[in-house]
């Protein structure tokens, strides 16, 4: 390993082991409320990785219909919480996110397995792990758990969105 690539090796270690809250998650996420499923994010570990918190709200409008008396968050919803969590491992990583840089967006999901259902008032603990970088594009893999136990496993596999296209 070249000196610099150590030198960024080593910056790269100090600056993973942080913790973000929701303000901080929002400076580096152009998403807002209601499309918002991210509470912290705590980076550090063995490689590129993140694991991102949110707990499911009581009152989520998407709970009136899905489904009435039995509510269940949509399985799009937990894979889109597990996206927002690899968009800001990324941007912990040196890809910043804005008006004028950019927007994460989705170029593929693989193999996502829903292995038990998230309720109202519950709270996923999502691990996020940059897999691969190729090009433009960041391959990511993501397990998320409520109390341990699995809810969602995902690949998935973000790039930029420049302005204007």
């Amino acid at each position: 390993m070249r000196a610099d690539e150590e030198e960024m090796s080593r910056a790269g270690a100090r600056r993973s082991q942080g913790e973000l809250d929701r303000a901080a998650i929002e400076a580096r996420l152009p998403h807002r409320e209601p499309f918002l499923f991210l509470d912290r994010v705590v980076f550090g570990g063995d490689g590129p990785v993140a694991t991102a918190t949110w707990r499911v709200p009581e009152g989520a409008d998407f709970f009136r219909g899905h489904y009435p008396g039995n509510p269940v968050t949509p399985g799009v919803i937990l894979c889109e919480h597990a996206f927002q969590a690899a968009a800001v491992l990324l941007s912990e990583h040196g890809q910043r996110f804005g008006a004028e840089r950019g927007v994460p967006v989705l170029a593929r999901i693989e193999k996502a397995k829903f292995r038990r259902m998230v309720r109202p008032g519950e709270t996923l603990a999502t691990e996020v792990r940059l897999v691969d970088t190729v090009g433009p594009a960041f391959f990511l893999e993501a397990k998320a758990a409520v109390g341990g136990e699995t809810a969602l496993e995902v690949r998935c596999v973000l790039t930029r969105l420049e302005e204007g296209r």
